[in-house]
């Protein structure tokens, strides 16, 4: 048996991103939790990390570390998006406030300290939102950047395009400047854009499986998820909507499910048509070096069974 992989959680909640989250506490064997890190995005950071701790109170992970970062992106006006995740992030069950405590610590002070505490090449990052606080670490301690293991995140397009603009998806058009500071940090990068998460829609049947389990955390999840989907099924005319963040989790666990390449991918940050766009050179037509794996396919039932089987656990 190989010891748990170490990963620190970066998420904005999202019912998405409780997903993402429940997957992780599901899987203790595989993944050891160091902190979970909220950031401005889908709800303001009040929001996003109040919903942190509700989440890993549903699942009775009170002892996660939960720590508050950015408040805004690094130079522009925060972007949210109640109109998808409702005005507190979760909507969709009816659930108790939290009573576990935030830490003290800044998020970006406790990713720095941790990466430079654990052995280099150990600890991995896990971003379900903007990059702020990824950011803003590299920037006051660049001296991290050699450290982390890999960098998995749910952000981006090629083939789909956009969710917010037509040109860009919601995580990297909150901050784009924030993202052009990590695709050039040298870190690892594994990119999950709208490419893959569009191909696991969360069907009626599937959340039904879901809401089967009878758990506190499974059936309020399951609550969420058609909350959560009323709004891409409205857009999309599909049977469920896409399930993004969880298949930043998803890949630490079952890294056969996907398939992707290694490319170049830039931030587009300066054009107000464009502005977030991840210019991804699939066809390796540039010359530019890679800096990313970008992921294109994924086994979606594969993907399903992984994430009910361990939404049981909990």
């Amino acid at each position: 048996m190989t010891a748990p992989r170490k990963i620190i959680i970066d998420t904005d909640p999202g019912q998405d991103d409780a997903a993402a989250i429940m997957l992780a506490l599901g899987s203790p064997d595989e993944l050891d939790v160091l902190g979970i890190t909220a950031v401005a995005g889908n709800v303001p950071v009040a929001l996003t990390s109040r919903n942190v701790r509700v989440v890993c109170e549903l699942c009775g992970r009170r002892d996660v570390k939960v720590f508050a970062g950015a408040d805004r992106p690094l130079v522009r006006q925060l972007v949210t998006a109640e109109h998808v995740h409702g005005k507190t992030g979760l909507d969709g069950p009816v659930v108790d406030e939290p009573t576990m405590p935030l830490q003290p610590q800044h998020a970006v002070d406790f990713i720095i300290e941790t990466l430079l505490a654990e052995e280099p090449g150990t600890v991995t990052l896990c971003t379900l939102g903007a990059l702020t606080n990824i950011a803003l670490a590299l920037n006051k301690a660049p001296e991290i950047a050699p450290r982390v293991r890999e960098l998995v995140m749910m952000g981006g397009g090629f083939f789909e395009g956009g969710n917010i603009t037509p040109a860009a998806e919601f995580n990297i058009y909150v901050d784009p400047d924030a993202a052009e500071i990590v695709f050039k940090s040298g870190i690892p990068i594994v990119m999950m854009p709208l490419d893959v998460t569009h191909r696991v829609l969360t069907t009626k049947a599937r959340v039904e499986r879901i809401r089967a389990i009878g758990s506190p955390a499974a059936v309020a999840m399951a609550e969420m998820l058609e909350f959560f989907e009323r709004f891409d099924v409205e857009k999309y005319g599909s049977d469920g909507g896409p399930l993004h963040d969880p298949t930043v989790i998803a890949h630490l666990l079952r890294p056969d499910l996907f398939k992707g390449r290694d490319c170049n991918v830039e931030i587009e940050t300066k054009s107000d048509l464009t502005v977030g766009m991840t210019v991804v050179d699939w066809w390796q037509v540039t010359g530019r070096k890679h800096n990313a794996k970008v992921m294109r396919e994924i086994d979606d039932q594969g993907f399903f069974d992984l994430l009910t089987e361990r939404l049981a656990r909990l």
